[in-house]
């Protein structure tokens, strides 16, 4: 298979990024950091999420986040969503896109969200009721795809049934998430392979965190299996707290180098993704995880 002329990225460092950060970071920097986004050319940029601030309080200032940044036109700015009462704040604050999440694992599903898998996916049935009715798109996301702290290596099949529902309920696009980055390139074709059985490849997207030094060999294997889609992280923010040593989200500013040295368009401005990096970086006190960025900037 060819691979594809363009990619689609999406951002994930205001939400997934910084949602583990163990200091609170001030609301004018997320506002800040998210326009920096804007400007770079990426498509879509993870803002925030409307969950319980007790649980997440990272992002209890979701609704100021929302207010405060500066939309531009041609961006999405999707927000997670739980169930319907943070459907509705998200409706409130403005979102126009959000994203649910369910797990391959039910250990996974158990610990991270209390429930079953079977359970979140009727949380999410009246959310996507809703959102067809007011006109927000609605995106997937899948945990757990390729490994399980508690279960070990994941079922394609597993993945692909959860993928199936998703889709069936009105997701535009399902993100396979490898949540504590144990997947590997053939591992990873095999599970895109599998999946596209149930869910057309064009509405597939991969997230690959770096754990194990994979990420971007899984993303190439994607790649060469028909996927245009990927999820990353500026400067690499973001952790699993179920995976020791776990580096986190892939970083954006390696993935826009290899699909650049690949000749694949994203219409995304890298030296500026390197400055945005080096921005949020900086404000929380550390280097970027980016290799690409302390190869040009040290």
């Amino acid at each position: 298979m060819e691979l594809p002329q363009s990619v689609r990225i999406v951002e994930v460092g205001p939400r997934d990024g910084l949602q583990n950060e163990p200091a609170t970071v001030p609301t004018e920097t997320k506002i800040a950091f998210i326009d920096r986004l804007s400007a770079t050319g990426l498509p879509a940029i993870e803002a925030t999420a409307f969950v319980s601030p007790r649980w997440v309080p990272q992002m209890a200032d979701n609704a100021e986040v929302m207010a405060g940044i500066t939309r531009r036109p041609g961006v999405a700015y999707p927000v997670l969503v739980p169930n319907m009462k943070g459907f509705e704040a998200a409706r409130q604050a403005g979102a126009t896109e959000i994203a649910v999440f369910a797990a391959a694992s039910e250990s996974f599903s158990q610990k991270n969200i209390n429930c079953s898998i079977a359970e979140s996916l009727e949380r999410f049935a009246p959310v996507m009721e809703a959102a067809e009715q007011h006109g927000i798109r609605v995106r997937g996301y899948i945990s757990c795809v390729l490994g399980c702290p508690y279960e070990g290596d994941m079922a394609p099949r597993a993945v692909a049934e959860v993928a199936a529902r998703l889709f069936d309920m009105g997701c535009y696009e399902i993100s396979l998430g490898d949540t504590i980055g144990v997947g590997t390139p053939a591992r990873a074709r095999a599970l895109i392979d599998t999946v596209a059985g149930k869910v057309p490849r064009e509405r597939l997207a991969g997230h690959f965190h770096d754990t194990y030094g994979q990420a971007l060999a899984n993303i190439l294997a994607c790649l060469q299996a028909g996927i245009a889609v990927f999820d990353s992280s500026v400067a690499g923010l973001g952790g699993c707290p179920y995976a020791r040593g776990a580096s986190g989200n892939v970083a954006t500013e390696d993935v826009l180098y290899m699909l650049s040295g690949l000749g694949i368009e994203t219409g995304v401005d890298l030296e500026a993704v390197i400055d945005t990096g080096r921005f949020i970086s900086d404000a929380l006190g550390r280097r970027p995880a980016s290799k690409v960025s302390l190869a040009k900037r040290g």
